[in-house]
């Protein structure tokens, strides 16, 4: 079998680069704010996003909230609350009501990192979402799908964390 090749016209062309700048430019945006994020505060987005859950949570959340409010697994939640425990962010206790269960506390220092970190990119992109109208958001749900879909990324397990890379963070990462 010959692999047929695809002779696109100067308009097509150029939309095609065009949606690979775009694409480009989507990831560059992450990998910066996760570099300024890092630099400024410390944190990996999903670590920040696991303090704001937490925050939110009225201080403290069991590690399965966290699992399922973010998408991702349990393993990933007990890394990255590691991360935050070792930096002194968050505390394991152990319920009152259940003793089988952890909760993850947050510290006055992971407060005042959450606080203190830059603005979240996608704080800005779900405010910026949420001004569309309700067609324009279903366009753009649909687009991003499909987006996803092109590049066989729709079945990838992935949390409302905009970041690049993996969620759980390895070995080497602080």
């Amino acid at each position: 079998m010959h692999a047929k090749v695809i002779h696109l016209t100067e308009p097509a062309m150029d939309r095609v680069d065009e949606s690979l700048i775009a694409l480009r430019r989507i990831l560059r945006s992450t990998e910066l704010y996760a570099r300024s994020l890092a630099h400024a505060a410390g944190l990996s987005p999903a670590q920040l996003r696991v303090l704001q859950i937490v925050t939110g949570e009225g201080g403290s959340a069991t590690p399965t909230l966290l699992a399922t409010r973010m998408g991702v697994s349990q393993a990933t939640v007990t890394a990255l609350v590691d991360k935050l425990v070792a930096r002194g962010y968050v505390l394991r206790e152990r319920s009152s009501r259940d003793r089988r269960q952890t909760n993850v506390m947050i510290t006055d220092a992971g407060r005042s990192a959450a606080e203190e970190a830059p603005d979240a990119l996608q704080q800005r992109y779900v405010k910026a979402f949420q001004a569309l109208a309700d067609w324009e958001q279903a366009q753009l749900v649909s687009s991003l799908e499909r987006v996803a879909a092109m590049l066989d990324a729709d079945d990838m397990d992935a949390s409302p964390v905009l970041t690049t890379g993996d969620i759980k963070p390895d070995a080497a990462a602080g």
